[in-house]
């Protein structure tokens, strides 16, 4: 059994190791996956900065929400039933474009990702979208799932004890 701070620091750490994450959106009742590059503020939102031609892209400003998924890649788990994950069920918003917020949002973008943002930004169609988590699960393996605390989205909850 890991012990609940290791896995407390494991969780917080997590999102640090990836570029993007898996998207899943809604249209018409039926489902839709897809990645996006992001960035993350101290808060556990999410953003997105993506094309306005996307299939995910009017998913989100329809419905307004969305979930999103980390996972451990398959070559560095140890068993490929129990990967390493964290997934988040999510409010989705634009970020009003040329805003303070859009502004520093796209520069977090530019600074990860580099010249490409240049390019996107001087594409109408391309957006960034904020996703808030509501919830969240991390799952360190069989066994070790822990429920994210919704009020305050950098820890996790105690196991219950049953």
């Amino acid at each position: 059994m890991i012990p609940f701070e290791t896995a407390v620091e494991t969780y917080q750490n997590f999102p640090q190791q990836f570029q993007s994450i898996f998207l899943s959106t809604v249209k018409a009742g039926q489902p839709q996956a897809s990645y996006a590059p992001f960035v993350m503020d101290r808060d556990r939102n999410f953003y997105i900065y993506i094309s306005g031609l996307s299939a995910h892209t009017e998913n989100l400003k329809t419905s307004g929400i969305a979930s999103v998924l980390f996972l451990e890649d398959e070559v560095q788990t140890t068993q490929i039933f129990a990967r390493r994950r964290l997934s988040y069920s999510c409010d989705a918003a634009p970020v009003m474009p040329e805003s303070a917020q859009w502004n520093q949002i796209a520069d977090q973008f530019e600074a990860r990702f580099g010249n490409i943002i240049q390019l996107f930004r001087g594409l109408a169609d391309f957006q960034i979208f904020q996703l808030q988590a509501r919830s969240g699960r991390f799952v360190l393996g069989f066994g070790a799932a822990y429920e994210v605390d919704p009020s305050n989205l950098g820890t996790l909850l105690p196991p219950k004890q049953g």
